[in-house]
């Protein structure tokens, strides 16, 4: 350190209220500190990048050099922390100037924190931490001493980009997790555990729902026919709440010109999202579809509208095709050519409140029908930046009324700012899953800037022309992602109505023949009607040669709801013995179409 430097820099201890274990976020930020330091002793030549704490715990961006991290080094940079932790170490708080930070970062040669220094507002106090013999760039907060820092464990290595630009270098991530006590951890872990067993990618392979080909490309999913039957069973029943809302089916092209993107700011907005398709005849440019509001409010322009019409609702189950970060795909949760269960509504203002509640009564009773009842929403503002459309008082009127859309329906409600689309705020509802994890699935969002870029209008009871207000509405949101959630809340033992095979018939042996061909009449004879009309009983016949036992295994691992086990003395005694996931009963054969009837009531 220079002598220049040594005389500028304040150092003090940290000031305020004693910190404990129940200050989470600083104890989560101090490991990532602690972390740091361990890494700085085994790995000397390591930059570092940031280390924030997050929501169960913290991560720090590294770069390692040449060398390279996997999660087997993982433990001994943990050993390494809890000496430090056992030493009890004080964090230390040093004030320097922004010459002598940058003199700090060179000297350190912290290249990464050269630019940090760099970048940060001028006249700002410039704050460093410092634990044992590594030293950080940091606003805080921290715990008094490494000794407070409560249980912890170092989870996994991954790839992360410098600032998360992928034109930058790609730095090594470090996650750790950390709790107040052992038992949450420990709790945390059996969860973790439990999300590895529900991966709807591992689970999707052996129940042979979807896979991927490097020859199609990346994010672009095939469906099996299991798969696709789960997933048009999900549409399918999506559509029907909708059309029971009294909505209407539309259609509209994969491709589009661009200047409908222009008109509607998507194109200044995602342009660089966008597949292009140009014309060989003409050299026109068109995209690929990548959302359906701006091809229904050109519906709705088609013909001259009039208050007595009005709402008017569309829908549309259609694939739309964004060109996602190829290091931001992952399974079904984010794809580049994803299904939307999407809706428009085009009402006047003094409807948007019956709207409004008719959309929150549809994703009430589906994410309810799928068994994710725990829900809350979050309310998604527009903040102080200029990257919104529309007039800003057209945004507080519809903010209002997204807020008093959630209290008339007693909805658990958060507000968030900056989380708005850029034309409009939007209802977020956010489920648990199975296993305590929350999702955000359906949206509801409130829209006066597309009517006004598209000049769309009806005559009101004066007879003036008027803007109507557009609603857009997602009751899954994207098929694919909903499936995702769907397949690890299951973790694939999917209700009977939407089961891609709901009944597989198992012989005991080869003199039942006539007797199975008896029940597949029956089968074949059953409708369900909940929660979705005219579903057609899907089963299968298992009578090959192998052992009874050997057929029970393959059904429960294809977690098939409804084992039928054949026999003789079923023929005989005219029963059928089924098999649940968690019971096994004898039904008479006659008995035996509502008994499949009645599973879902």
């Amino acid at each position: 350190m220079s002598n220049k430097m040594q005389q500028n820099q304040k150092t003090t201890k940290q000031h305020g209220a004693k910190m404990t274990t129940t200050n989470i976020e600083a104890m989560r930020h101090t490991l990532s500190h602690v972390m740091a330091a361990a890494v700085q002793e085994l790995y000397p030549r390591a930059q570092f990048g940031i280390g924030p704490a997050i929501e169960d715990g913290f991560y720090y961006d590294i770069d390692f050099g040449a060398e390279k991290l996997s999660d087997a080094d993982l433990g001994k940079i943990e050993k390494k922390m809890r000496g430090l932790i056992a030493r009890k170490l004080e964090l230390t708080r040093k004030i320097r100037s922004r010459e002598d930070a940058i003199i700090w970062a060179e000297e350190s040669r912290q290249i990464y924190k050269k630019e940090l220094i760099q970048d940060l507002p001028k006249g700002e106090e410039i704050s460093f931490y410092q634990v044992g013999d590594f030293e950080d760039l940091c606003r805080g907060p921290h715990v008094n001493d490494t000794g407070e820092c409560g249980p912890f464990k170092l989870m996994r290595v991954a790839g992360a980009y410098w600032r998360g630009d992928e034109k930058r270098k790609m730095l090594t991530r470090i996650y750790g997790v950390a709790f107040e006590t052992e038992e949450e951890l420990a709790e945390y872990l059996k969860r973790q555990e439990e999300a590895k067993a529900r991966d709807h990618r591992k689970v999707g392979r052996e129940l042979d729902l979807f896979c991927f080909s490097d020859l199609v490309g990346a994010g672009l999913p095939l469906f099996t026919p299991r798969g696709t039957i789960l997933r048009d069973m999900m549409a399918d029943y999506s559509l029907s709440l909708r059309k029971r809302a009294g909505f209407e089916r539309v259609w509209t092209p994969h491709i589009t010109k661009i200047d409908l993107y222009k008109t509607s700011g998507h194109y200044a907005k995602f342009g660089a999202e966008l597949f292009m398709v140009h014309s060989q005849v003409n050299g026109e440019k068109f995209a690929m579809k990548p959302m359906n509001c701006p091809h229904h409010a050109q519906i709705f322009a088609s013909k001259p509208r009039t208050y007595k019409e009005m709402p008017v609702r569309y829908m549309e189950p259609t694939t739309d095709y964004r060109d996602e970060k190829t290091g931001e795909l992952g399974g079904l949760s984010r794809v580049r050519s994803l299904t939307q269960d999407d809706s428009h509504v085009f009402c006047r203002n003094d409807q948007i409140k019956d709207e409004i509640q008719n959309l929150v009564s549809i994703v009430r009773e589906l994410y309810s029908t799928v068994g994710m009842k725990s829900m809350r929403v979050r309310l998604s503002y527009r903040d102080n930046e200029d990257k919104y459309l529309g007039d800003k008082k057209l945004w507080d009127l519809a903010q209002k009324e997204i807020k008093q859309a959630a209290i008339d329906n007693n909805l658990e409600y958060f507000e968030a700012e900056g989380e708005a689309a850029f034309y409009g705020p939007k209802i977020d509802f956010m489920v648990k899953d199975a296993i305590g994890r929350e999702h955000q699935v359906a949206t509801v969002q409130i829209d006066f800037v597309q009517p006004e870029r598209f000049g769309l209008e009806f005559v009101n009871e004066k007879g003036e022309k008027e803007r109507p207000v557009m609603i857009h509405h997602a009751t899954l949101g994207s098929v694919e992602r909903f499936l995702s959630v769907f397949i690890e809340h299951t973790g694939g033992w999917f209700p009977f109505w939407c089961a891609p095979e709901q009944v597989r018939i198992l012989t005991v042996n080869d003199q039942v023949e006539r007797y199975v061909s008896e029940i597949e009449q029956i089968l074949s004879t059953v409708t369900l009607t909940k929660p979705l009309k005219g579903n057609d009983l899907r089963f299968k016949v298992d009578d090959s040669n192998e052992s009874l036992g050997k057929k029970i295994r393959r059904a429960t691992e294809m977690k098939v709801p409804v084992v039928l086990i054949v026999g003789p003395k079923d023929e005989e005694a005219k029963l059928v013995s089924l098999r649940l996931k968690d019971a096994e009963e004898k039904v008479k054969l006659g008995d035996l179409a509502n008994y499949l009837q009645s599973i879902e009531k």
